[in-house]
């Protein structure tokens, strides 16, 4: 994750041309109070700061991160979950890199971070930020420990500046630090005022409350609290703040009364829960003074106890991380089982092609429709992931969501010999989640073999994006891309199959232009395959462009065939056997065709060379089940 490597010549340490020690990585749109800090913020590295600097401390327990002058209290959360999970941290951040007093070190971390269906690294120098030569954002209890704000610095520079980590969502931060399925449950019962009415939706609760998970569960689970107003018992937090759950156990009172303890930490690293659990509380004289002492004594720096109850009263929302095992299996949350068998698959929807929109509209049928195929009774785990856009997101607490769309995703059991879309869509899904402005939605159930549709929404129609559809499940189980046939006229009755790809035309690697250039063959090149010809058309090939309307490329594309036996194709030295042209200034451009059985490739193109777009290129084939 950069396009370059920069050398500071006369000390021969590495400065990350792309997210430069200067104020534009420090600020986007000056909307929150970051700004204050211009003109007196100095760059400085580790071993300008302190003698002797490590990347993690010796004493583990220091290794926890506080958190600075920025409001990113819900990525820190994330931090400590990685401090649980050895073979997470390695991930996040890869064992054996040079450090300071290393005869290599030259001033050059990795971080990894996961991204839409997969791991991206991000390459940073080691200059943080500083304010009277100490660092001025998080940093662990540590004062020599530096992997805290390392890791702060590449997610701010995958997100563009520093102060685009002010105020989000600890489940965005669960999911990026480690993959997993991170979802939200609500402890005051009240739905979100800024959810979207989609009057035939039907919302699947979460099932359980957190009072139900296993304590081996909780242990295991990555559990972040958040509160969305001032709580009476932590009075100077105001509004929007999120903490870990650290421990959680189960205690006998001197009377015989169960009680479960849980141990909260602050980010900020000071205590300041006022409750009958704080250090001095009266709670403590209600437990034997051997065990009182063994808690209070496992409390480090920003830690504190309070009861369930307590924390059902302060707290608005928990987000739990489903355990991860070594392997990457699931564990869930539900009934501790691993979900061992697992598919993803990307999507989008685009402006007057897949953007249908909530169910209120007689458009939703052409949003993008999925088979999941279940071979057994299992626990089947849905999640709908949107991309992000790349605006800076709105000032404000937590609860941002004006850079996501409200998205659903609905699932159908139906009968494949006997499909019929329409009436499909026109009765009431097995199971769905109803719209919400959340990053990814998440749907848990129990499934039957057979056959499933599976339909991702977003509220408003038309509404463009990007996703990613997570299956994981304990039984066995297939995803794949179908569509009902094409909407063209004179298409043949039968079942149709949609597979999408998603590409790019890059300037000087991939933005070869049109047959009429000498560069064409550089453009992307995309196999395919047709199985089945019954006579009449039987494919049909969309390439839609993902530029606004007032900026549009003239593109299309060329069909050819691979000669038997050959796995290369030189598409200078052949002749297509369908093209799309001439090249128009459409948003998209399509061919419905008839191709024999065999391999082909498709190459799409804009007419100019050099001319750079993001594109999705759609098959409809005829298959024979």
């Amino acid at each position: 994750y950069s396009r370059s490597r920069g050398w500071r010549p006369h000390h021969g340490m590495f400065v990350d041309p792309d997210f430069p020690a200067e104020e534009s990585s420090l600020f986007c749109d000056y909307t929150t109070p970051l700004p204050k800090l211009l003109g007196d913020v100095t760059w400085l590295r580790p071993q300008e700061i302190c003698k002797q600097p490590q990347l993690f401390p010796d004493d583990p327990v220091e290794a926890h991160p506080k958190q600075g002058i920025l409001g990113d209290c819900w990525l820190l959360c994330a931090c400590s979950m990685l401090l649980k999970n050895q073979h997470l941290l390695n991930k996040v951040f890869p064992p054996e890199q040079p450090l300071w007093g290393d005869r290599v070190y030259h001033g050059e971390f990795r971080v990894q971070f996961w991204q839409n269906g997969r791991w991206i690294e991000v390459r940073v120098d080691d200059q943080l930020p500083c304010i009277n030569d100490t660092l001025c954002f998080s940093r662990c209890q540590s004062p020599r420990a530096f992997w805290v704000a390392l890791l702060e610095k590449a997610y701010a520079k995958l997100h563009g500046s520093y102060e685009r980590l002010w105020a989000g969502q600890v489940s965005e931060a669960v999911v990026d630090l480690s993959g997993t399925i991170a979802v939200r449950w609500n402890l005051k019962g009240a739905e979100s005022p800024q959810q979207p009415n989609d009057s035939q939706t039907q919302h699947t609760p979460n099932g359980m409350r957190l009072s139900e998970l296993s304590l081996e569960l909780k242990e295991r689970c990555a559990i972040g609290c958040c509160v969305h107003s001032a709580p009476t018992g932590i009075p100077e937090l105001g509004q929007f703040h999120a903490m870990s759950v650290m421990e959680w156990t189960n205690v006998t009172t001197t009377t015989g009364e169960q009680v479960e303890l849980i141990r909260i930490r602050n980010p900020w690293g000071r205590r300041s829960w006022t409750g009958v659990w704080r250090e001095s509380g009266s709670g403590w004289a209600s437990l034997e003074p051997s065990c009182s002492q063994a808690l209070l004594g496992r409390t480090a720096e920003g830690e504190f106890w309070m009861d369930e109850t307590e924390f059902q009263k302060e707290f608005d929302e928990v987000t739990v991380g489903y355990p991860l095992s070594d392997a990457g299996h699931l564990q869930s949350i539900y009934t501790g089982s691993y979900l061992t068998h697992s598919h993803q698959i990307g999507g989008c929807w685009v402006k007057c092609h897949t953007a249908g929109g909530c169910r209120n509209n007689n458009t939703f049928s052409i949003n993008p429709k999925f088979w999941l195929k279940v071979c057994e009774r299992g626990e089947v785990l849905l999640s709908l992931l949107q991309y992000r856009h790349p605006e800076p997101p709105a000032e404000g607490g937590t609860q941002q969501h004006s850079d996501l769309q409200a998205i659903a995703l609905h699932v159908w059991k139906v009968e494949k010999k006997h499909f019929n879309l329409m009436r499909t869509l026109n009765n009431p899904p097995l199971v769905s989640h109803t719209h919400a402005y959340n990053r990814e939605v998440v749907v848990h159930t129990h499934l039957n073999p057979g056959f499933y549709l599976l339909v991702p929404s977003t509220f408003l129609q038309g509404a463009e994006g990007r996703f990613l559809l997570r299956v994981h499940s304990s039984c066995s189980t297939s995803l794949s891309v179908m569509k009902s046939p094409p909407p063209l006229q004179h298409c043949s009755e039968g079942e149709w199959e949609t597979i999408s790809s998603h590409g790019c035309w890059s300037v000087g690697s991939t933005a070869g232009g049109s047959r009429n250039f000498t560069t064409h063959g550089l453009n992307p090149c995309i196999p395919f395959t047709v199985t089945y010809d019954p006579g009449g058309n039987n494919t049909k090939v969309t390439l839609c462009q993902n530029r606004p309307e007032n900026s549009l490329h003239a593109i299309g594309f060329h069909i050819y065939k691979v000669p038997d036996g050959d796995s290369l194709l030189s598409p200078g030295a052949m002749s297509p056997v369908v093209s799309c042209v001439p090249h128009a200034h459409s948003q998209e451009v399509s061919v419905f065709c008839r191709l024999q059985p065999g391999k082909y490739v498709i190459i799409p193109s804009t007419y100019q060379p050099e001319l750079s777009a993001h594109f999705t290129l759609t098959f409809t084939c005829r298959i024979n089940r």
